[in-house]
Parts: C-alpha cells; structure tokens; sequence
C-alpha cells in the first residue's frame, strides 16, 4: 500500500511539473505589442505606415506574422465613421510590416490590426494612434 501511494504522488507530481512546464512555455496574445515606427504620417494618397509587432517578454520583433484585419478610422478626433482603405507592402526588415494608405485629412488616425503569430493560438490586436501632418 505504502509503494502505491508513493508512486501515485510521483505520477501527480510528475504531471504538475510537465503542465507548469508547458504552460510557462506558451506565451498569450498580451505578450506582443504593434507599436509604430513613426508616428507622424504625411497626409495624402500613398501615406506609407509602418509598424513593428515586437514581442515584450523580450524585446525582439516578430517576423512573419499573418496581418488578417486592417482598419484605418479618424477616431482620435471623433470621427470613428470617417475610414480609408488599408494595402499590405513588401517589408524590407523582418518584424516590420508596411501598409499604404490615403490619410486624406490632417489629424488623429486610429489603425487597428490584428494578425497570427505563429505557435500562438490567440489572435494578436493591436491599436496605434498616427497623426496626419502637412
């Protein structure tokens, strides 16, 4: 009895340890952050965007990520209604993804993205405020 119950809390034991293992290995969709890397877009047709996906735990950018939803709305200044189209570029620098657009009006600009990291199950959203300049 005594060697039964012995290797039953090893077999428990055992299993906590793996489960704590694995789920310390799996990072969630708040462990990656879009950031912008410039702010201040010039306003008009053909306005490049270019934000980086970096994961926070360290640090680094995250290549090769599947951008699935793009908006591009004038929230900041009240104006969620008012939106514009939203193209994928090339990038020339992993980690970094380009998109072009028509920032028609000077002013806040909300873009809102969302993309799958590979390895993680969750859906990765991210929302960056731009201001259109002259």
């Amino acid at each position: 009895m005594n060697k039964f119950t012995f290797d039953a809390r090893a077999v428990v034991l055992a299993g906590v340890m793996l489960f704590g293992t694995a789920t310390a290995l799996v990072a969630g969709a708040d462990d990656y952050e879009f950031q912008a890397v410039e702010t201040e877009i010039k306003k008009g047709p053909g306005s490049a965007v270019l934000v980086r996906l970096v994961d926070k735990r360290t640090g680094k950018t995250v290549p090769d990520a599947v951008i699935f939803t793009t908006r591009m709305d004038m929230a900041p200044d009240g104006m969620e209604m008012m939106t514009t189209t939203v193209e994928p570029l090339a990038s020339t620098e992993p980690g970094v993804y380009a998109f072009i657009t028509n920032l028609s009006m000077e002013g806040g600009w909300r873009f809102q993205v969302a993309a799958k990291v590979q390895g993680e199950p969750e859906t990765v959203k991210g929302e960056i405020v731009l201001k259109a300049v002259p």
